[in-house]
């Protein structure tokens, strides 16, 4: 039997720009996914996925055709089906034998952590082929989920035409017990989301815009000021909500003492909350607003 691991994802900076080569400043999740892969008699190809919940879903999958010959979740299946599809076209000797794969997410699949960015990585490190190819062919994205996934810390992801530049990002800042990632309740589908900013800005001139970001990018790692660290992130909410036309976060909790920042796809998934205030009122004032889902920084960044 083979174990492979890989680590779930945030964004701290660079979301929706980074697509256009804006440098982003990415982070690794001490949550993520597991997989494990073992030989078997049975022709067929077996899959078993569970979450923190329990079981997931489960296929049976033909060796040859890689179509599900039974399965509890049609809808999950044929989306495993085209990936693995995909990972014969990268690699054609991959499913010459009966597989077991055993997955597990560490996460709750609504939290945008990165569920399918895992699973890329960890069926690319098993078959041995290009993760960001497979990305391509597959889900698409700018792939800083994909980088994060095999991080050992922050990095800064950047695309220069079309090809990945990853680079380690020294982001321990002094502050972290005073920042908090809260789940917004609402998972957001990022694809829509790029694809809706891509025709709103399919003629615009983001140069500038790029270019702040990547500078904030950039800086955001070596603050060693609390205060300068939220005004760098109230910067980048400022020319976000410019961006994409809608009101920074920090409008719908106009009451919380510190700054806030979007993570992601705006409007759902987690949010960073950078403030003086003890965890515990923290988790009071958002279980007021109807959030649980609250970590410190220290608990749920790598």
């Amino acid at each position: 039997m083979k174990s492979f691991s890989a680590h779930g994802k945030l964004l701290l900076t660079g979301e929706y720009l980074v697509l256009h080569g804006a440098t982003a400043l990415a982070l690794p999740t001490k949550l993520g996914q597991s997989m494990a892969v073992e030989t078997t008699l049975s022709p067929s190809l077996q899959w078993n996925a569970s979450t923190p919940s329990g079981h997931w879903f489960s296929a049976t999958i033909h060796p040859e055709t890689l179509e599900a010959i039974t399965t509890d979740d049609p809808g999950k299946a044929a989306k495993l089906c085209q990936i693995l599809k995909a990972v014969r076209k990268l690699n054609p000797s991959a499913f010459q034998q009966g597989l077991r794969f055993e997955t597990h997410l560490e996460f709750n699949t609504d939290w945008g952590l990165g569920s399918s960015s895992t699973l890329l990585s960890l069926l690319s490190q098993w078959a041995k082929v290009n993760p960001y190819e497979l990305l391509k062919m597959t889900m698409g994205g700018s792939g800083y989920d994909i980088a994060c996934a095999t991080a050992s810390s922050a990095i800064h992801y950047r695309l220069d035409k079309d090809q990945p530049l990853v680079q380690p990002a020294a982001f321990n800042p002094p502050f972290v017990d005073r920042l908090f990632f809260v789940y917004q309740g609402k998972k957001q589908h990022s694809s829509d989301e790029v694809k809706a900013f891509n025709r709103h800005w399919a003629e615009a001139d983001l140069s500038s815009e790029l270019q702040t970001i990547s500078e904030l990018s950039m800086a955001l790692p070596s603050v060693t000021y609390f205060e300068d660290f939220c005004t760098l992130l109230q910067v980048h909410e400022n020319i976000l909500s410019h961006c994409l036309d809608r009101k920074p976060v920090k409008t719908q909790f106009p009451d919380f003492e510190g700054s806030m920042k979007s993570l992601g796809a705006w409007g759902g998934d987690f949010l960073l909350a950078a403030t003086e205030l003890p965890f515990e009122e923290v988790c009071n004032y958002f279980k007021t607003k109807g959030l649980t889902t609250i970590f410190k920084y220290q608990d749920l960044i790598l």
